[in-house]
């Protein structure tokens, strides 16, 4: 009685063949559900880190832009200060007084009666000459 039989006959009627039948279509269905739901889950991480991707992209480009706008609307503040600054100096051009003192100034012309005198610049710049007349004698 300690062993089992081994050889068992198997009975070959049409229920037996019918649920043989069955157990094969369930694990032909298990394999191609197995299959889709793989298949499925491959298509949706590629897929889904593609658009993580597309998205980490966007975002440093857009960080980008950004960090670009700041730089050039600095740089026009900035040009709209040499603009306010040039468009001073061009009125201040049109004065014939203004021009009359830069000649006498950067190419030493003088009026009547004036006298230029050069006073060479000391390095430590502790003349209060310098500050003063810039070595015009002025009436």
């Amino acid at each position: 009685m300690g062993n089992p039989r081994k050889n068992v006959t198997s009975l070959e009627n049409q229920y037996a063949a019918e649920q043989k039948h069955s157990e094969q279509r369930r694990v032909m269905h298990k394999k191609r559900l197995m299959r889709r739901l793989s298949f499925f889950i491959v298509f949706a991480v590629v897929f889904g880190g593609l658009l993580i991707s597309s998205m980490v992209t966007r975002a440093n480009v857009l960080d980008e832009k950004k960090a670009e706008k700041v730089q050039l609307e600095e740089q026009v503040v900035q040009l709209k200060k040499d603009e306010t600054k040039l468009n001073k100096e061009i009125e201040k051009l049109n004065d014939d007084d203004y021009i009359a003192k830069l000649a006498r100034r950067d190419y030493f012309l003088s009026d009547e009666g004036e006298i230029i005198f050069n006073i060479p610049e000391d390095s430590e710049g502790t003349s209060g000459i310098e500050n003063g007349a810039n070595g015009e004698d002025s009436e």
